[in-house]
């Protein structure tokens, strides 16, 4: 039997507004659920990322926090608990996983290279394109079918990364990106095999490999349960195992670091970790800060070591499959099987009337609001999709709603209200109406575009 591997020392309320108030809320933030007031949102599942409750060790070690410039005793306590995960060499601490994005691209993608990953990430693909670069997914056939089950569906396809580095040339591929567990893809797991033969593969073409370690945790739970040969290892082993073949990483701490605020960049090249340091200093703070509270980095340190815990993992990963199997007894399409931090509904098989350049994940996204105050976020064609050169819109491979559980905040009884929400949608399915974009940015529009309704049938 599931049940919370903790105890309650402190609880907040939550607001109820009626489906009135809440359908007044979503009009005047243009119909984004960024633009939401948290206060409006009554289960907030936008992301997981720093939205988790942090534990009474956690807190404890905030009070020791050491706010020194340089030097700081709560920095050598981060970095000894980042190298005994990662053993990498340098360790430069940032406010949060984007950051050390920005530097470590900053200073490796220009114009006409080529990034691949199993699947970017949003922050991840706008910062190579914000440099000129071009990234490239390359996750495996099967994490394109939503209702295919298939155990490390988060895979990387190593026939197209080989075929890519031989388009392009390796000396146009400063690196290669390898997201644990795959987001956008579902959140879905990589094995230890393919991690492995994807280092194997970018050797031979002396082609760096980076890995995306915001979830590195629930990925080694996953590889513990559903590869052969780690089941007797522990988390720990399993991460060192992953970390062992990769030349470097970032990761945002707001995930399997279990803080709120956090991330940090890790190299073993001492010339890239000296140029990324140097940008560290002009743009977050000192390497021994590095745009944290010493409290901050101190809390850190204790949650990537609480997040080896392999009890609260199961509760961790059991919590979200326990969603997704309450949703699938309802006959609302997810990807399958459920991945370690969210459930992913398939917006565009339960909407299949909205086209994908009227946002079909969009428009599901505002019912779960109208319908049960639940702030969700889209992964589709608002996230992904954009204009071509011609003029022809191209839409995302997948049309998903991402319903991000929080870690440690949300209970059983939760989810059972969110499934039936989402059962009350499904059930009027064909009401619902797309969208269109009224205003837009150039980088990671999701965040702030505005929309307007487009009635059913027009």
């Amino acid at each position: 039997m599931l049940f919370e591997p903790f105890k309650i020392k402190m609880t907040e309320p939550i607001r109820i507004l009626s489906k009135d108030e809440r359908e007044k809320k979503i009009r005047e933030a243009h119909y984004n659920l960024f633009l939401l007031r948290a206060e409006d949102v009554m289960i907030d599942l936008l992301t997981d990322s720093g939205t988790g409750a942090m534990s009474a060790n956690q807190w404890s070690a905030i009070m020791i926090g050491d706010e020194s410039y340089a030097g700081a005793t709560s920095f050598y306590r981060f970095e000894e608990a980042v190298k005994k995960i990662t053993g990498f060499k340098y360790i430069l601490p940032t406010h949060q996983g984007r950051a050390a994005e920005r530097i470590l691209f900053g200073l490796v993608a220009k114009k006409g290279m080529v990034i691949p990953s199993n699947t970017h990430f949003d922050t991840t693909r706008a910062l190579i394109e914000y440099n000129e670069a071009v990234a490239l997914d390359l996750a495996i056939d099967e994490s394109k079918i939503p209702s295919v089950r298939h155990p490390f569906k988060g895979n990387m396809d190593l026939n197209k990364l080989e075929e890519t580095i031989k388009k392009f040339g390796p000396e146009n591929i400063p690196l290669c990106m390898l997201t644990i567990t795959n987001n956008s893809g579902g959140g879905q797991p990589v094995s230890m095999e393919n991690i492995r033969e994807t280092k194997r593969l970018l050797s031979r073409f002396k082609i760096p490999l980076f890995i995306d370690a915001c979830r590195f945790a629930e990925n080694a739970y996953f590889i513990k349960k559903r590869e052969k040969g780690y089941e007797n290892k522990s988390i720990l082993e399993i991460a060192q195992e992953i970390f062992s073949y990769a030349d470097g990483c970032t990761m945002s701490a707001k995930k399997d670091g279990l803080v709120n605020i956090g991330g940090f960049l890790a190299l073993n090249d001492e010339e890239l970790a000296m140029r990324a340091k140097n940008m560290l200093i002009l743009t977050e703070g000192f390497p021994t800060y590095g745009g944290l509270a010493g409290r901050d980095l101190e809390a850190l340190a204790v949650g990537l070591n609480e997040v080896l815990d392999e009890q609260y993992l199961a509760y961790r990963i059991g919590q979200v499959e326990y969603l997704g199997k309450k949703l699938l007894e309802n006959n609302i399409p997810i990807i399958e099987p459920t991945g370690g931090h969210a459930v992913y509904i398939d917006a565009g098989s339960l909407l299949p009337h909205i086209k994908p350049e009227n946002f079909p994940a969009q428009a599901l996204s505002v019912e779960f609001y109208r319908e049960g105050g639940i702030r969700t976020v889209e992964i589709g064609s608002v996230m992904f999709g954009k204009k071509e050169e011609s003029g022809r819109f191209k839409p995302a491979p997948l049309e998903l709603v991402r319903l991000a559980i929080p870690r440690r905040v949300y209970t059983m009884s939760h989810m059972d209200y969110i499934a039936n929400i989402a059962s009350e949608i499904k059930n009027r399915a064909q009401d619902i109406g797309g969208y269109r974009i009224t205003y837009e940015a150039k980088h990671l529009r999701h965040f702030t575009a505005h929309f307007e309704p487009i009635q059913v049938g027009r």
